[in-house]
């Protein structure tokens, strides 16, 4: 198991507005810009194989996108490349971190210097959720999926573990950046919960407060 202290102070970054890790679950990319094949091409090359995904934090009046403060740490398990050079990759969300600064140099992408206090329970065992009403989540769930006329395999979201079944959704559903983040910093699996759900009724609202969308 990895110990927190074996997390290098420095990481490369990779901002990509949407895209949302967390740890103990899996991000698929595709990378093709010249900048990010350069990353994973560093990254493998070191012991971790790690890159830091942070949500773009665009601030009107500066130069170029910021970084949000939190982001999420993820080890390169599985890559291949194309016949024209572009990668395939799937990160294991390894911890959360805080952005300290970003680092000048000679890479063509983004690298910060980064702090690990915090979220050690990242590093440890699946969280549960004792207080989880699984059938008033998925009903609830199911009129969000029926408004946005998406399918799913419901037996299988039944019986996936708490923590798979709110990470992946947290990952996957379509959801504003700012809400992704909030998604990402929230300190336990209960209240993460509570903020998918919170967002899946707002939607169903239609972004009012109200009542919901039949």
């Amino acid at each position: 198991m990895i110990q927190q202290s074996d997390l290098p102070d420095t990481i490369a970054i990779f901002p990509l507005s949407g895209a949302l890790l967390l740890p103990r679950s899996r991000l698929p990319l595709h990378i093709f810009e010249p900048r990010y094949l350069q990353m994973i091409e560093d990254s493998l090359k070191t012991p971790g194989r790690l890159i830091g995904m942070v949500q773009p934090n665009v601030v009107p009046g500066r130069d170029g996108p910021g970084l949000q403060t939190i982001g999420c740490a993820g080890r390169i398990t599985q890559f291949s490349e194309t016949e024209d050079g572009r990668y395939m990759i799937t990160l294991a969300g390894i911890s959360r971190f805080r952005v300290v600064k970003e680092v000048d140099g000679f890479a063509p992408y983004r690298r910060c210097d980064v702090n690990w206090d915090g979220f050690e329970r990242d590093l440890g065992k699946d969280e549960q959720d004792s207080s989880f009403d699984r059938d008033n989540f998925l009903n609830t769930l199911g009129r969000y999926f029926d408004a946005r006329n998406l399918s799913a395999d419901w037996d299988t979201l039944q019986e996936a573990d708490d923590e798979l079944l709110i990470n992946s959704l947290s990952m996957m559903l379509d959801l504003d950046c700012e809400d992704k983040q909030a998604l990402l910093e929230a300190p336990s699996l209960s209240t993460r919960r509570e903020t998918l759900l919170t967002l899946i009724e707002y939607t169903l609202r239609g972004g009012q407060e109200g009542e919901m969308m039949n």
